[in-house]
């Protein structure tokens, strides 16, 4: 089993679709190469052991929100991971960063 390492720390930041894609009718292919690149940047932490998890609810309108938790070494590595995030920095996607603890996790013991 996988355990959570004591010397990492965990965070998770809500993603959000900027207010204009919060309509399927309102995405273009541009959006959609971004969302690209946010899914292949996120594959590239979990190779490195930095995600845990990442997921979106279903549908898209005011209410739809994505969440990224990641465990790396540091607050400033969370920050400047979600800041590179290809949605938060070519602007399709808000991101708001918490701290965060896991505390049950389905094949992992804490």
């Amino acid at each position: 089993m996988n355990q959570v390492s004591p010397e990492k720390k965990q965070f998770v930041y809500i993603l959000r679709p900027v207010p204009r894609l919060q309509k399927e009718e309102a995405w273009t292919e541009e959006e959609e190469r971004v969302v690209g690149r946010h899914f292949a940047m996120l594959q590239a932490l979990l190779k490195e052991g930095k995600l845990v998890l990442a997921g979106k609810t279903s549908g898209l309108d005011e209410r739809t929100f994505g969440i990224v938790i990641l465990e790396v070494d540091d607050e400033e590595t969370a920050i400047g991971i979600m800041r590179n995030d290809p949605g938060v920095s070519e602007g399709i996607m808000t991101a708001e960063l918490f701290p965060y603890h896991i505390a049950l996790m389905q094949g992992r013991t804490i």
